[in-house]
């Protein structure tokens, strides 16, 4: 069996970090999401893995490699637009051949991973096997009809009145009979070739696409409230360790992980909590559920349930920095201090209220 991650996916929702940063590569637990994907890939025992890139291929190649460092073989495929995971498949074909895979979300994040997903499979060996999870609002992911033995008869890309409340996670895993199912379909009102189309496609021809249904967690990693939820799922499972400089006035409460080389002087630092290696913080709070990336910088500054990419820096700010995504070689500094003045310009009707 191989592998297919795609990689090539703009990131809209997660700009401005995304306009100048893979969405793939953002960390959680100071480790990228693409990193996670692969290691658990490479723990199914799948080692010839493609990768789809886009605009960030020269990041994303410059991260993975040539996917040793995984335990895989990495072959990188280039994808001219994001023109839909099923033009994924297609563009593919010469390196998928005529072997089963699994397509992954390079995004997509799985707790313990998809060993028993991918056994199941190679026991079974249906056509096509979807992994689907119940979701409060279907309407923004590919969604299942199930008939009451449990067989997919039917499936739609975001539909505006759902069937069901099953969503698509990002785990497909096919025979080589998705790519007459790819071949067959036209693209979708948004110009895209939809997986979700192919694998109907499967099923209007008869062929035995299964579905199992997903008990552990997942997160699409697209937006910044998710990526916060996984950066604090992955934290959950930090032991502590320090192997960097931690002074005596420094005090670390819970799961602390203080990598090589970085400096921590006269802070508090309440776990599970990581400061990346080279990172210095002086005379500041560090809060739960925070991932500082190597060579930040926090002084005489509070943040917690936040992510820090590299670099980063927030020096001398009054009032706890939260719920934050804060880019590589960013700068958070104090305003000014000037005379306080709102400026408003409001529509008809309007209501606003300004704190004393």
């Amino acid at each position: 069996m191989k592998a297919l991650v795609l990689s090539g996916g703009s990131g809209t929702r997660l700009r401005p970090i995304t306009h100048t940063s893979a969405k793939q590569l953002v960390p959680v637990a100071n480790k990228p999401v693409l990193f996670h994907v692969l290691e658990s890939i490479a723990a199914a025992g799948i080692t010839d893995v493609g990768v789809i890139v886009g605009d960030t291929a020269p990041e994303i190649r410059a991260a993975v490699g040539d996917g040793s460092r995984f335990g895989i073989d990495v072959t990188y495929i280039p994808q001219e637009k994001p023109l839909g995971l099923a033009h994924a498949v297609l563009i593919a074909k010469d390196f998928l051949g005529d072997d089963d895979f699994v397509m992954y979300l390079g995004d997509n994040f799985i707790i313990g991973g998809i060993r028993n997903l991918v056994e199941g499979f190679h026991a079974d060996r249906p056509d096509a096997q979807i992994l689907l999870t119940q979701v409060p609002d279907p309407r923004a992911f590919g969604v299942a009809e199930l008939a009451p033995d449990g067989r997919v008869v039917n499936l739609e890309e975001k539909p505006q009145q759902p069937k069901s409340d099953l969503a698509l996670v990002g785990v497909y895993l096919f025979t080589p009979a998705v790519h007459e199912a790819v071949r067959s379909i036209e693209p979708s009102a948004r110009g895209e070739l939809e997986i979700t189309h192919a694998i109907q496609w499967l099923i209007d021809q008869g062929f035995n696409v299964k579905s199992s249904q997903l008990t552990g967690y997942w997160k699409d990693t697209g937006n910044v409230t998710e990526m916060l939820e996984v950066n604090r799922t992955c934290l959950e499972a930090v032991d502590g360790k320090v192997e960097g400089s931690v002074d005596a006035a420094t005090e670390l409460i819970g799961r602390v992980v203080v990598e090589p080389g970085a400096v921590v002087e006269r802070s508090r630092i309440v776990g599970p909590a990581i400061i990346g290696a080279g990172a210095r913080v002086t005379g500041s709070f560090i809060g739960a559920y925070t991932s500082i990336a190597e060579d930040c910088v926090i002084e005489d500054s509070e943040i917690e349930y936040s992510i820090l990419l590299e670099g980063a820096s927030i020096r001398g700010v009054n009032g706890r920095i939260e719920s934050s995504l804060i880019g590589r070689s960013a700068e958070v500094t104090p305003a000014p201090n000037v005379p306080q003045a709102h400026r408003l310009v409001l529509g008809d009707n309007s209501k606003v209220q300004i704190s004393s």
